[in-house]
């Protein structure tokens, strides 16, 4: 799967578009950035309720294809471009964190 098929799918809310050519090979759950920072998976969509520079941060250090902010949580202008900037693919939804990761799973099958 691809971001792109994140994308097309149109369950989450597309604020930047990074490269949507970009695999996705698993979904990753996790708030703490120093467990992300160490544990999560290349090519993996990350969903967080971190939405801050700090996570942006980490998605290039892990080189996570993209980042779902869960709970409606949403991102400062300033951290947008940055996202946009590193080429950071990032969507929003108002979905629970586990409920977002299901999204994402369904469409594996």
């Amino acid at each position: 799967m691809t971001i792109q098929t994140l994308i097309d799918a149109g369950i989450f809310s597309l604020k930047v578009t990074g490269d949507p050519s970009k695999n996705i090979s698993k979904v990753f759950c996790c708030d703490l950035l120093s467990i992300a920072m160490s544990k999560a998976p290349a090519e993996g969509a990350w969903v967080t309720v971190m939405g801050n520079k700090n996570t942006l941060a980490v998605a290039s250090l892990t080189d996570i294809s993209c980042i779902i902010l869960a709970e409606g949580i949403q991102l400062l202008p300033d951290d947008l471009a940055c996202a946009e900037r590193e080429g950071i693919t990032v969507f929003t939804t108002d979905l629970p964190i586990f409920d977002a990761a299901l999204k994402i799973q369904e469409l594996f099958a």
